[in-house]
């Protein structure tokens, strides 16, 4: 029933679903998304017969499609026949670089995809996603980041970015915030006390959310280590429930297909035994005389049908009288006489059982006759001292009977008596007891009448105790008590003047008062005592009450839960009573501070400085001898200003280059929280954060070139600005791709033009080490401190016809530039042609005689055991390309030939090394030529073939690679 009842709740509460086909709520402008408009119904579907749709700008279209393609930005909803409005759907077509798109609504075990999406034409490199302003994830090879089982954990503000060339391109903020899909569930019982043998029904209630109205929810109820089924219904019953059902239960609930389980608090349920009883009752509980009596049998746990039988107690017979039996429940006495009274029960039977109900004692009510008085000794004139006895009686009515005597309209004395229908009373008179006397005696039901009295003595007030100190809380008795004195006497106790009791004594010349003691029970009592000839006082007595202390009260001052290091501050400790002496003992963190004795006052105070230790809880205890009272806890947080923060830099790397995320980090070694950081660049506001529970921030930073300089950070609590020292940051750029350019005198080159090679990167920080190659061989190094690029000049030979390319790195990856190919011609001429072939000629000649001189000159230089000496930049066999010398050619000059064999790679080749100096720069025959100068010489080669080269094809060395 409680099924049917939320499902029609649930239909009247039908709410249109708008859902986005693709999911995004962020698209670029040109793009289109399909809405489509659901309602989920209880009944089966039936064909909808309208739509009508909510669309930006207030306007309303009617159709009887279900889908709407949406391209403008702005709000959404939509409305299904026989349903609710759907909630709005915001959407927005952005002309932005790049956007984030995620799904309208997340809930909880959803799969989430956040698309990091850039425009078609806008290429972005490094694309990362952040959550709240944090790297979450940096999106390589893919746009998309996946949240597998959506939680709460994953609530957050979401972006993404990237870079363009330098430049950060930054997407819409996205806010995911992830909904329950039901709210735990609430277990509830018909009853959680049941009688055994009753039907009962647990009921497990949630709902699913109106935005998934499709999904279906299943239900088992749990108790200890046992569960029933998963079910579609969200109810179980037990049906007839038995005492073994009873103890602790709770409800599951579950999507289907779907790990979403939530789980209700526990709900006790104790079954009841079935209790057989059968009570009796009379109605009026007291009856008078002449009444209606109605005596009730209520029977329990005896299963129907029943007779009931009435019996009434014959004390004096062994058997009791049967008065009645029927099925019904009750016995009715229309007209109760005075024999009705006495005790009665009645006796429940089915067939099974027989079970006696209770006694209930019957009371009828008999009203007063009218008294008698009588005098004793009898007769109507006395003496003055005459002792007489005043007598009132009544011949019938009910037990107890008020008896009070009279004398001249005057009440004497006022008594009950509770078992005989008369009462005396005695006195010796006085002169004014003469008069008039009568009496009145009355049970409830009309007073009747007759009266004489003996004024008391002097009364005597005693206390006790249980001990010879009293303390509070014990019990007093106070017992006043005359010699003398005609009943009724009223006693009255006193203390400090203030009355306690008063008390009337009908049948006792003494009365007591009993209390529990109190503080301000300390004092002089006295009583006094009166039977109507004036009062009579006791002696006061005086009486001490010690008084435990009470829960003691610190408090601070200055008031306030805070304070600063160095102030002075006082706890007090005070009780509101409490007997002296009291000491007290005052408390940080259950350590002891101090202990002091008051002796005169209920207060007490402690002062100290505060040190940056003393935060924590402070309490007082107070102690008199009756054990220890403390007080309540107070917290003292004691703010310490912030010391000098330290800026640390954390680069991922060892060198910091643009593009890196470099964290700023800032911390105090001391100071109370909340902290405030501000993080700076060259005096210039980077951010800020704060730290709530003390320790460092942190800033992160993505590299520009700009960003090398100084850095300092400044931590503030409210006590005062501390900033850090500079720390420096060097931002180092990886070199561009350089650019190789060839510069020569003319368009086209011939052998002996001098060209230039010069390598140049556009951007780099320096030093820039640069590599020269002629068909990928290395040609020189050279490194620029300056960030200018570099240059190499050579005089151009055929062999320099090729390819050429030039590196450029400064530690962060070497780039490369373009090759570039030169073609070197041959020259032209006879005169060029005549002195090549002569200079040909003569060198063959003059090789072969160095040749032979040097085979000649190494082998005695062996044989004496030394080493030929030669210039070790000469020295073919330690090659250094990273020193390597290059000579610049001059034009055509007429030149010195200087002769000498080289043979770089010890082979079976022999090159003859010719050096040409200019003609005015003649050597003596003791100088040796300086062939390693950079003007006025160049270096022409040529190659003798061994013999067993003569068929392999001739090789050329480089004329200006170096050879040492």
């Amino acid at each position: 029933m409680l099924l049917w009842v939320s499902l029609l709740i649930l239909a009247s509460e039908i709410k249109s679903v708008i859902s986005l086909h693709p999911p995004w709520t962020t698209l670029f402008q040109g793009e289109t998304v399909t809405l489509t408009c659901k309602a989920f119904q209880f009944n089966a579907p039936q064909k909808r017969k309208w739509y009508r749709w909510y669309l930006p700008g207030e306007i309303q279209s009617e159709t009887t499609e279900n889908t709407y393609e949406a391209r403008e930005s702005g709000g959404y909803k939509c409305q299904a026949q026989d349903s609710h409005s759907s909630d709005r759907v915001d959407l927005l077509f952005t002309t932005a670089s790049l956007i984030l798109q995620a799904p309208s609504d997340v809930f909880e075990a959803d799969s989430v995809v956040l698309r990091c999406q850039a425009k078609a034409n806008v290429i972005l490199n490094n694309m990362t996603l952040y959550k709240n302003g944090k790297v979450l994830q940096v999106l390589d090879k893919t746009s998309d980041f996946h949240i597998y089982q959506a939680s709460m954990k994953d609530n957050g503000d979401y972006h993404c970015s990237g870079f363009k060339d330098t430049h950060v391109v930054s997407s819409n903020k996205i806010k995911i915030v992830v909904q329950e899909l039901f709210p735990s569930p609430v277990l509830k019982a018909s009853s959680t006390q049941p009688t055994e043998g009753n039907t009962v029904t647990l009921t497990c209630e949630t709902q699913l959310s109106l935005q998934r109205p499709e999904s279906q929810l299943l239900f088992r109820f749990v108790k200890t280590s046992m569960w029933s089924e998963w079910k579609i219904s969200p109810e179980f019953q037990f049906s007839p429930i038995r005492r073994e059902n009873s103890g602790s239960y709770w409800c599951e609930a579950r999507r289907l297909n779907s790990l979403v389980q939530k789980q209700s608090q526990e709900l006790q349920i104790q079954v009841q035994e079935i209790v057989r009883d059968v009570q009796i009752r009379s109605h009026p509980e007291f009856v008078f005389e002449g009444q209606e009596l109605v005596l009730i049998c209520s029977v329990n746990g005896v299963p129907r049908p029943i007779t009931v039988s009435w019996y009434k107690k014959q004390p004096s017979l062994w058997k009791d009288r049967e008065l009645q039996t029927s099925s019904k429940t009750e016995f009715k006495v229309p007209v109760v006489q005075s024999s009705d009274a006495g005790e009665y029960y009645c006796i429940a039977r089915n067939g099974r059982f027989s079970l006696e109900s209770n006694l209930v004692i019957i009371s009828v009510k008999v009203p007063v006759s009218q008294p008698v008085l009588t005098l004793r000794p009898p007769g109507t004139w006395t003496l003055v001292r005459d002792k007489i006895s005043l007598q009132c009686e009544v011949q019938r009515g009910s037990l107890p009977i008020w008896y009070q005597f009279f004398h001249e309209d005057v009440l004497l004395m006022k008594t009950k008596s509770t078992s005989e229908r008369k009462m005396s009373h005695r006195l010796s008179l006085t002169e004014n007891h003469f008069g008039k006397y009568y009496c009145t005696a009355d049970n409830g039901l009309g007073p009747q009448r007759s009266e004489a009295v003996i004024p008391v003595s002097k009364p005597v007030l005693t206390f006790s105790s249980p001990g010879t100190r009293t303390f509070v809380g014990d019990k007093m008795s106070l017992q006043c008590e005359v010699q003398r004195g005609s009943l009724p006497i009223w006693y009255q106790f006193f203390h400090e003047d203030d009355l306690l009791k008063k008390r009337e004594a009908i049948s006792w010349i003494t009365e007591s008062y009993s209390f529990s003691l109190i503080a301000e029970h300390s004092g002089n009592y006295y009583c006094t005592a009166d039977n109507g000839f004036g009062p009579q006082r006791s002696e006061a007595i005086s009486l001490s009450v010690t008084v435990p202390v009470s829960q003691p009260v610190l408090t601070l001052s200055p008031p306030g839960t805070w304070t600063l290091v160095g102030n002075e501050v006082r706890l007090q400790c005070e009780v509101q009573r409490g007997s002296s002496p009291i000491w007290y003992q005052f408390f940080h963190e259950d350590v002891l501070l101090t202990r002091i004795e008051a002796t005169s006052w209920r207060t007490r105070s402690y002062s100290f400085s505060v040190a940056a230790e003393h935060s924590g809880n402070y309490y007082c205890t107070a102690d008199n001898g009756f054990g220890p009272q403390s007080s309540e806890t107070i917290n003292l947080s004691v703010i310490v200003p912030v010391s000098r923060p330290v800026l640390t830099l954390r680069p991922p790397r060892d060198q910091a280059v643009v593009g890196d995320v470099v964290e700023l980090h800032c911390e105090v070694q001391r100071g109370s929280p909340p902290i405030l950081y501000q993080f700076y660049h060259e005096d210039v506001t980077l951010g800020s954060s704060s730290s709530a529970s003390g320790g460092g921030a942190s800033f992160n930073l993505i590299l520009k070139t700009e960003h090398s300089g100084n850095y300092f950070c400044e931590a503030n609590n409210g006590q005062g600005v501390q900033r850090s020292y500079t720390v420096s940051l060097s931002v180092r750029v990886p070199v561009s791709r350089p650019v190789l350019t060839l510069r020569t005198a003319r368009a086209q080159v011939v052998v002996g033009d001098v060209l230039e090679l010069r390598c140049e990167a556009q951007r780099g920080s320096t030093p820039i080490l640069y590599w020269f190659y002629h068909n990928n061989i290395t040609l020189e190094t050279s490194t620029s401190h300056s960030g200018q690029g570099v240059s190499l000049n050579l005089s151009l030979t055929a062999d320099h016809s090729g390819t050429y390319s030039c590196e450029a790195d400064n530690g962060l990856g070497p780039q490369r530039s373009e090759a570039v190919t030169l073609s070197v011609m041959g020259l032209t001429g006879s005169k060029n042609s005549l002195i090549a072939t002569s200079v040909t000629g003569g060198l063959l000649s003059m090789m072969a005689i160095a040749a032979v001189a040097l085979l000649f000159y190494c082998w005695l230089l062996r044989k004496a055991g030394g080493k030929p000496t030669v210039d070790s930049s000469r020295n073919p066999s330690a090659p250094d390309p990273q020193e390597s010398t290059y000579h610049n050619v001059p034009g055509w000059i007429e030149l010195q030939p200087v002769y000498s064999n080289v043979n770089p790679n010890r082979g079976e080749v022999v090159y003859s090394e010719v050096w040409s100096v200019k003609k005015e720069n003649k050597l003596t025959a003791a100088s040796e030529p300086e062939p390693f100068k950079n003007t006025d010489s160049c270096v022409i080669y040529s190659q003798v073939k061994g013999a067993s080269t003569a068929a392999s094809k001739p090789q050329f060395l480089d004329p200006l690679t170096p050879h040492r």
